[in-house]
């Protein structure tokens, strides 16, 4: 589950947590610094292609939202020479900009890999697990 340099996979968990402070902040640079240029996305189904496609349609997601709270832990990290799997998991809420909160619990699957000295994700697939909005329970 976790297995390699502990300098690698301390570099991969900073990794996880530089992704999850740029949804916090609605921070597009930061955000984008962790990919790929020719990065892979698999966004609840939907494939996008390279770092730039990927930052368009996440600014579009994010466009959607007031606040979002993010949280991730990381729950295997496994490093190959300049490759490495993972998997994390994430905890969000998300208030929306009509007024709606909703919360996730979802699961990230990665492919990494160190370019020049930095670990960057070449391929990342997410999902959710659970999910928890209030209003239908009003409904």
């Amino acid at each position: 589950m976790f297995t390699g340099p502990m300098e690698d996979r301390l570099a991969i968990r900073e990794l996880h947590e530089t992704y999850g402070d740029g949804v916090v902040r609605f921070d597009a640079e930061t955000w984008g610094s962790v990919w790929a240029d020719d990065a892979d996305w698999d966004f609840m189904g939907m494939e996008i292609k390279g770092r730039e496609a990927i930052v368009e349609l996440w600014l579009g997601a994010m466009s959607n939202f007031d606040a979002v709270s993010f949280q991730c832990v990381p729950a295997s990290i496994e490093v190959d020479g300049d490759r490495a799997t993972s998997r994390c998991q994430t905890q969000e809420v998300l208030k929306g900009k009509d007024g709606s909160t909703r919360m996730l619990g979802g699961l990230y699957t990665d492919d990494l890999q160190k370019r020049d000295g930095a670990w960057v994700y070449t391929k990342r697939a997410f999902k959710v697990v659970a999910e928890y909005n209030p209003a239908e329970e009003n409904a």
